[in-house]
């Protein structure tokens, strides 16, 4: 066994003859326990916030879609919808025309955007999953509204008598003589509320595609978005390519991540940010580990003579510290997250601590969580041992 090594060991296990220093490494080792656990708790807690904000996200936007190059709208050929049928690692892909419209019910108004979508939407997206009451009918001038749309216009279902109006700004140019509407009209019914964030359910109200390209004067080949849902074992980057072919210049490709690029990027600062403050707070408790071996280093001094006597090096002598201290933090470091495994897990069987009476507070348990705490209290326990190690000089121990 390497002598260094088998020296640490027994000081690790050992106790000393002054309590005063029993109770410093005990304190030192508890701070290390609490430290990785607090860190591998709150890299938890922000990965299921993050999977938690991006399921809303996930309801709404496809696998894959394609959006005008320039503009608002673009068009597609029945030759291109063939060619895009028939790209392998696409399960089905849905048109879609979008514009901001002026809503106008009982004397409240609201401004939102009208998206007109075809059957193949509900397969494209999980929008149907996100219904809070009534039904996706989106024909025969019915439509399906956010919660906040509905609360904010005092909308009911199936009004037919009283229906919704949907005003949009007539295309063109030039000055409209005063005989003319500067807007096309479009009453609709509702048929159904959909729920899932604040910003998206006041944001949206969704009808049939003809409808809606009727409304703002366009015809059937032109829309301003295709949402590509894409098979399990599908290659992104090659369905890309492949539709990139199709359409050439005319459309930007982005998957969901792409989609929700603000918000991948504040979680993702969030995390950073949260990881750097317990890292500093780590540091500075890690300052206990240096002043704990330091004091290891003198209650020893007799033992380290000896060992210094009887021919040790004082290179194998520093050696023994500073082993010594990453062992004390590598243990510290994997009792600290089992501790703070139990909890995560409890948490996800449980759901003991709750956002809401309904709502237990997400978690997620990543692997790359665990080798994070760990990786980081290693490499702060070598830099503290290192450092502690370092006090053991010849005048010392002669």
């Amino acid at each position: 066994m390497n002598f260094p090594l088998y020296i640490a060991k027994r000081y690790v296990r050992s106790k000393s003859s002054q309590s005063a220093v029993n109770i410093i490494n005990f304190i030192t080792f508890l701070v290390i326990v609490i430290g990785s656990a607090s860190l591998f708790i709150v890299l938890s807690g922000f990965a299921g916030l993050k999977s938690f904000s991006l399921s809303f996200s996930n309801s709404f936007d496809p696998d894959l879609k394609a959006t005008p190059a320039t503009g608002k709208f673009f068009s597609i050929t029945a030759a291109q919808e063939k060619k895009l049928g028939e790209i392998k690692g696409i399960a089905s892909y849905s048109k879609e025309i979008e514009e901001q419209v002026y809503l106008s019910y009982k004397k409240k108004y609201h401004n939102a955007y009208i998206k007109g979508v075809d059957t193949n939407y509900t397969k494209a997206t999980e929008i149907d999953s996100t219904l809070y009451f009534g039904d996706w009918q989106i024909d025969h001038r019915q439509g399906v509204v956010g919660y906040d749309i509905a609360n904010i216009l005092g909308l009911s279902l199936n009004q037919y008598q009283d229906p919704l109006v949907v005003l949009a700004a007539k295309p063109g140019k030039g000055f409209l003589s005063q005989q003319t509407k500067p807007y096309n009209e479009l009453p609709m019914v509702i048929s159904g509320v959909y729920q899932i964030e604040e910003n998206l359910d006041r944001k949206y109200i969704f009808t049939d595609l003809s409808l809606v390209q009727a409304l703002l004067e366009k015809d059937s080949t032109q829309i301003s978005g295709i949402n590509l849902k894409l098979t399990k074992d599908a290659d992104m980057n090659t369905i890309k390519n492949e539709v990139s072919k199709i359409f050439a210049d005319q459309v930007v490709l982005k998957d969901r991540q792409e989609q929700n690029s603000s918000l991948h990027r504040m979680l993702n600062t969030e995390n950073l940010a949260t990881y750097l403050i317990f890292t500093l707070v780590l540091i500075i408790a890690l300052f206990n580990v240096v002043g704990a071996i330091i004091m290891m280093i003198l209650d020893k001094q007799q033992n380290s003579k000896t060992l210094y006597s009887l021919g040790t090096t004082l290179k194998e002598l520093r050696h023994i510290y500073f082993i010594q201290g990453i062992l004390v933090t590598s243990i510290g470091g994997i009792i600290g997250v089992l501790l703070a495994s139990l909890l995560i897990g409890s948490q996800i069987m449980f759901g003991w601590l709750k956002i809401t009476p309904s709502l237990p507070y997400p978690v997620t348990y990543q692997v790359i969580n665990v080798f994070i705490v760990l990786g980081t209290i290693s490499v702060l326990g070598l830099i503290a041992s290192k450092i502690a190690s370092s006090r053991v000089t010849k005048k010392l121990i002669t």
